[in-house]
């Protein structure tokens, strides 16, 4: 699960989803009750911080540590304070919050289809209609005496409306079977 915050072209992304991510970040790592920040400064490049992020006292710090916040904002001098979350009100800018439909991603698809010439050709004929462009494509071999096999594709980055347009149109066809699993990728560079 990832919480992403992130600057792009045209606005602010700010989202929370399962994302699959690659095995040799060192965010892939993050196990169990731990939680980790990566942060990408400009100087510095990409750092980690890392601790336990669930349980009764890291929760219990979390809002002790609101607490103190708060007080501390009511009682320091109002010309002298660090402001609350150290922005100083004339640095903020008024960026927009993107909307889901108009984030950037990579997505993980798999699909049971029928297994016959041409699936795949109007598969990715809706997708390059939508100028979403393939990274990687599996299609497995189905069992013996089965007529169904399952397809996973790895997209390219691309707008969010625009997959889920193509995967409506990719389920309406007679040889798609089910529904589509879609997860989002980020490669965290």
């Amino acid at each position: 699960m990832l919480g992403i915050t992130r600057r792009a072209k045209n606005g602010i992304e700010l989202r929370v989803h399962p994302t699959l991510i690659p095995h040799r970040r060192l965010i892939a790592n993050v196990e169990g009750a731990m939680n980790a920040v990566l942060v990408m400064g400009d100087a510095v490049g990409p750092t980690l911080y890392y601790g336990a992020g669930a349980g009764a006292e890291p929760t219990a710090s979390a809002a002790i540590a609101d607490l103190v916040d708060v007080t501390r904002m009511h009682t320091a001098d109002p010309e002298h304070r660090v402001p609350h979350l150290a922005f100083q009100p004339d640095q903020m800018s008024s960026l927009a919050f993107l909307p889901m439909g108009e984030v950037e991603t990579s997505y993980y698809l798999r699909m049971r289809v029928e297994d016959k010439p041409g699936v795949l050709a109007d598969i990715t004929r809706i997708l390059a209609d939508r100028d979403i462009s393939i990274d990687a494509m599996i299609q497995k071999e189905p069992p013996e005496g089965e007529a169904q096999a399952d397809i996973i594709l790895l997209t390219h980055r691309s707008i969010e409306n625009k997959l889920i347009d193509a995967i409506a149109r990719i389920e309406a066809l007679p040889t798609v079977r089910g529904k589509i699993v879609r997860i989002r990728m980020e490669q965290l560079n």
